[in-house]
């Protein structure tokens, strides 16, 4: 496999130069979500699984040929001789929690002792793969991991599918064993009709013993950084109501 990491669609294989990685600290949430709403979009729904349906090598190469017809970003499929294809997907990425990293010598101040740090990462931060057909979905998830030096289990991750259809957003969770490629190539290369996305499992209430001890701190470093935040909120808002009320106070007693 090949990799881009970036903020767009742009591709740059790392077997030419290794490029410099930039990971970003973000502040997430940790007051509850009123009942009723999804971490994605309202209207990002659960869709059912479709069938898979098995082409032969003729119908493969129809595909192909049909889908670099299609292609406006030069990320073209490439049929080999044994069957197999190889081609590119672009995988957003919408983590809710911080992935923990296993820090460079170049990160050596920003590093815990342990050699891990907690960072965020964007959710507009996508990445190019360049895979081949026989790559299934937990085989992408280890290589993503693997591209930014996550030291978190893969088993925390899912690999999603997204679809719009008549101004709805389905989502649907991939099995491990499916394969990307395949799926891109079925749907063709517009992302209106396909993308991926990888997330956090859908686990209900967090499981805390499940992170590592860098994640758990920066954890409280949030709360801590939240209650300061909602703090100062509640004494301006008090402050000018105080002041509303002593102008009101002033003008009923004003002398007449």
């Amino acid at each position: 496999m090949t990799w881009s990491s970036s903020m767009s669609s742009g591709y740059s294989s790392l077997e030419e130069e290794e490029s410099e990685e930039f990971f970003f600290t973000a502040r997430t949430s940790f007051f509850r979500r009123p009942p009723g709403k999804t971490r994605a979009a309202p209207q990002d729904v659960q869709k059912e699984r479709e069938p898979h349906v098995y082409l032969s090598k003729e119908e493969v190469k129809e595909k192909i040929q049909s889908y670099n017809s299609s292609v406006t970003d030069k990320l073209k499929m490439t049929l080999n001789s044994n069957g197999i294809y190889t081609g590119f997907i672009k995988v957003q990425m919408e983590l809710c929690r911080p992935i923990t990293v296993q820090s460079s010598p170049s990160q050596g101040r920003c590093a815990h002792s342990n050699n891990e740090t907690a960072f965020y990462l964007p959710n507009d931060c996508v990445n190019t793969l360049h895979i081949s057909s026989t790559n299934t979905v937990r085989e992408v998830i280890e290589a993503l991991l693997k591209k930014f030096f996550v030291t978190d289990n893969p088993a925390k991750f899912a690999l999603y599918k997204r679809c719009h259809k008549e101004d709805q957003v389905y989502t649907c969770k991939l099995s491990d064993r499916e394969h990307p490629l395949y799926l891109r190539l079925v749907a063709g290369p517009r992302t209106e009709m396909l993308s991926f996305v990888l997330r956090e499992h859908e686990t209900g209430e967090v499981m805390w013993e499940a992170f590592s001890l860098p994640e758990l701190q920066n954890f409280l470093r949030i709360l801590d950084k939240e209650e300061n935040e909602q703090l100062q909120i509640l004494k301006k808002r008090y402050a000018a109501y105080r002041d509303k009320l002593e102008e009101a106070l002033g003008g009923v007693w004003k002398p007449g």
